[in-house]
């Protein structure tokens, strides 16, 4: 059975659509190049990208539904079905997950009673694990519409997503304040961000990230130069290492040939000899 043609929106909804579309496809000399952020538009309307959403950056951009339909669905940050205002992901990756992040997932799931990608019966919690969102140093994580909580335990995500579900204030530990779900895909669309302190606001890294920076700034005394190329080197030669004392000696400690005699090592026979 044939499928029915995706409705468009509400007029007004539709003026508005047109007129936001239009900024944003003027920041690209090409205008295809403006899908992205489109669908994050058209994400903030509802909610996800519906197929209304996807008929409409179609047309503005002069694309066929399946060309839009194959990017959205390749993407994780655009939904396909409706979900809750705040999006909590769990990063399961593997440290966050030895560190702890499997068995917040396993208690939210049951705290929550959802599965993965679920939503909460109030429409307040989408749960999802996610992978590693450069955040190890401060490894549990979990992300609210891609904002930061770091070093989580199962019962400070639990207090998290109560507050969320009571609408109670949840502040990110870095970064800017925590908005819906629609408010951050109309800001991912490259709209400005009205959050108050949200232009002040850094992510910034961890303690284990800046140790190497630490070091480097802390290094002293100008760079060792060497000899000129060719010349020998101070002391004279350096007699050849003994390969048994080499450091990576272990890893081959002896010949192809030697160390498997059902397929010995030898030069390759030319064309034409035996």
């Amino acid at each position: 059975m044939p499928q029915l043609p995706a409705p468009d929106y509400p007029a007004e909804v539709r003026a508005r659509l047109d007129a936001d579309a239009e900024e944003v496809i003027a920041r690209y000399p090409d205008s295809r190049s403006a899908l992205l952020p489109l669908l994050h538009l058209v994400q903030a309307e509802e909610g996800y990208v519906t197929r209304t959403g996807i008929r409409f950056c179609a047309e503005v951009l002069g694309l066929t539904t399946a060309e839009v339909t194959a990017v959205s669905t390749f993407y994780t940050m655009y939904r396909r079905e409706a979900g809750g205002d705040y999006q909590v992901g769990v990063c399961t990756n593997t440290l966050c997950a030895v560190m702890g992040g499997d068995a917040i997932f396993e208690a939210l799931r049951a705290h929550l009673a959802v599965g993965n990608g679920g939503t909460t019966e109030d429409g307040k919690v989408t749960l999802e694990h996610i992978e590693c969102n450069a955040a190890c140093d401060f490894a549990p994580v979990v992300m609210v519409n891609w904002e930061f909580f770091d070093n989580q335990t199962v019962e400070s995500a639990k207090a998290l997503v109560d507050d969320l579900r009571a609408g109670r204030t949840a502040e990110p530990t870095r970064g800017a304040p925590l908005c819906t779900y629609r408010e951050t895909a109309r800001i991912l669309a490259g709209f400005p961000d009205q959050r108050p302190g949200a232009v002040e606001a850094s992510g910034g890294a961890g303690p284990a990230s800046l140790a190497g920076l630490r070091l480097a700034k802390g290094e002293r005394g100008p760079a060792r130069v060497g000899p000129p190329r060719g010349a020998p080197p101070p002391g004279g030669p350096v007699s050849a290492p003994d390969p048994a004392r080499h450091p990576s000696s272990h890893d081959a400690p002896q010949k192809t040939s030697a160390s498997d005699p059902d397929f010995p090592a030898g030069p390759v026979a030319e064309e034409g000899e035996e």
